[in-house]
């Protein structure tokens, strides 16, 4: 197993619970829009930033009870987050898996 790839269990395995999944999806897109915000106004980016670590502790804080995945693999774990999100395609596949699957009648 590579290195991308035990970050990448370990980083799933940290987020579990589906209100701090939506969180990070979200981090995950004000860290597009920080980097955008860069080439415009620093300050708005500065924001995007500060918000990315307020709801990414938040979330592993309140709902996961755990320690970030960051703790572990330092610095590849934002690549590893970008990873997760794209394949979910922000959160937008387990939507549409929840509301697709079969309801089960007792």
């Amino acid at each position: 197993m590579s290195y991308f790839q035990a970050a990448k269990a370990h980083f799933v395995a940290c987020h579990q619970h589906p209100i701090n999944i939506l969180l990070h999806h979200i981090v995950n897109l004000l860290v597009i829009a920080g980097i955008v915000f860069l080439f415009y106004d620093w300050r708005v980016a500065l924001l995007c930033g500060v918000l990315t670590q307020v709801l990414a502790l938040g979330g592993h804080a309140l709902f996961e009870k755990n320690e970030p995945a960051f703790r572990r693999y330092p610095g590849i774990v934002i690549l590893v987050s970008m990873s997760w999100s794209f394949e979910n395609l922000f959160g937008l596949r387990q939507l549409w898996q929840a509301r697709t699957r079969p309801v089960k009648q007792s």
